[in-house]
C-alpha cells in the first residue's frame, strides 16, 4: 500500500510538470531516475553521460539524474517511462521481463561463459535486437551497463552447495525467471524492492539475497550478511531506457547526441565497475564478511530443467544463438 501510494503521489508531481522532458527557451531538460546509491559506478556513469551530453550540445541539452529510488521503485520508474511521465531510467534487465518477455534471457543462470562472452552478445545482433524489443511498448534501449555477476549472500551460513539453500528465503528481483531459478535451487524466492531489502534482512523477512559485489557493499547489506558465496549464477546487465514518447519529440541531432553520450558512458562505466568491484570485495572482508568460491557444477546441474522448459520458444532460440557466439 505504501509503495502504491508513493507511486500515485509521484504521478501527480509528474503531471504538474516537475518531471518529464521539458524545454526552457532553447534548452531541453531530460530526467533519468534509478535505484542505486550515489557512490555506485552506474550512478557515476550516468553523471558522465550527463556531462558528455551537455558538452556535445553546448549546454542546450541537460540530463538530470535522480538516484536512490527518489522517483519510485524500478518497476514504477519503468511504468513512468512507458507513459512518458519520466524521460529515462536505468534498471536491471531482470524486472524488465514483465514488460518485454524476451529480457528473461538474462536471468537464466550460467548462460554466459564469462564477461567477454556476455559483452560479445550485448554488442552484437542479439543485444541490438533486445534494445529495440520494447519500442512497441514505448521503452527504447540506449545502452547496457556492466552489473557483474550475481552471487548469494546470507546471514547464518555460507551457500556452498544447492542443498545449503533448502528451506531458506532468498530475496530476488521482480522476475519470474529469477524466482524459478531460486525454486530450482531449493530455496523460497521472495521479491522485495531494493530500498526495502536492508530492513527485511535485519528483521528476518528473508535469510539472504543475491547480487553483485558493489551492490552488496554500497547497500550496507554486508553489515547484516556475513557470508558471501561467489557462485556467480547470473550475469544480469543494467540497461538505460528512454521513453519513446520523449525520443520521438527530440530533433534528430539531439537523438544522435543522446545516443553518443550513452555509448561513451559505457566504456567509462566498465572501468569504474572493475575498480569498485575490487574495492567492494576488499572492504567487506575488512568488515568481517567471509568469502567463498563454491564449485559451480552442482548449481548448473540443478538449473538444467530451466533450459529444457524453453525449448521451442523464442527464448530457447536465443539460448541456442548465445551458445554459438565465440
Amino acid at each position: 500500500m505504501k509503495s502504491r501510494a508513493f507511486f500515485y503521489i509521484t504521478l501527480v508531481v509528474l503531471v504538474f510538470g516537475l518531471f518529464g522532458c521539458s524545454r526552457k527557451s532553447d534548452v531541453t531538460e531530460l530526467k533519468i531516475g534509478h535505484s542505486l546509491d550515489v557512490e555506485h559506478p552506474v550512478h557515476k556513469a550516468m553523471l558522465f553521460m550527463a556531462e558528455k551530453l551537455k558538452e556535445k550540445s553546448g549546454g542546450k541539452v541537460i540530463l538530470r539524474v535522480y538516484p536512490g529510488e527518489q522517483l519510485g521503485s524500478e518497476r514504477e520508474m519503468i511504468e513512468q517511462v512507458q507513459m512518458g511521465l519520466l524521460d529515462m531510467t536505468k534498471v536491471s534487465t531482470s524486472p524488465l521481463e514483465s514488460f518485454i518477455p524476451s529480457f528473461s534471457i538474462f536471468s537464466i543462470p550460467y548462460l554466459f561463459r564469462d564477461k567477454e562472452h556476455l559483452w560479445k552478445v550485448l554488442d552484437g545482433p542479439i543485444g541490438e535486437k533486445l534494445k529495440k524489443a520494447g519500442e512497441n511498448v514505448d521503452l527504447g534501449g540506449l545502452c547496457y551497463y556492466d552489473a557483474g555477476s550475481r552471487s548469494f549472500y546470507t546471514k547464518t551460513k555460507p551457500i556452498l552447495t544447492p542443498e545449503d539453500l533448502k528451506g531458506m528465503k532468498i530475496r530476488v528481483q521482480e522476475s519470474q525467471t529469477s524466482m524459478q531459478m531460486i525454486k530450482e535451487l531449493g530455496a523460497s524466492p521472495t521479491p522485495i524492492a531494493w530500498g526495502e531489502l536492508y530492513t527485511s534482512l535485519q528483521q528476518g523477512v528473508v535469510d539472504g539475497a543475491e547480487n553483485n559485489p558493489p551492490s552488496f557493499y554500497l547497500s550496507g547489506h554486508y553489515e547484516v550478511c556475513k557470508y558471501y558465496s561467489l557462485d556467480e549464477h547470473t550475469m544480469v546487465p543494467d540497461i538505460v531506457l528512454i521513453s519513446m514518447k520523449t525520443w520521438n519529440k527530440l530533433p534528430a541531432n539531439v537523438q544522435q547526441m543522446v545516443q553518443q553520450a550513452a555509448n561513451e558512458s559505457v566504456e567509462h562505466q566498465k572501468q569504474l565497475w572493475k575498480e569498485t568491484r575490487e574495492n567492494a570485495l576488499k572492504t567487506v572482508q575488512e568488515h568481517g564478511v567471509k568469502l567463498f568460491s563454491p564449485d559451480k557444477a552442482p548449481f548448473r546441474d540443478k538449473v538444467k530443467p530451466m533450459y529444457d522448459s524453453y525449448k521451442g520458444t523464442e527464448v530457447g532460440e536465443m539460448i541456442d544463438e548465445i551458445s554459438k557466439v565465440q
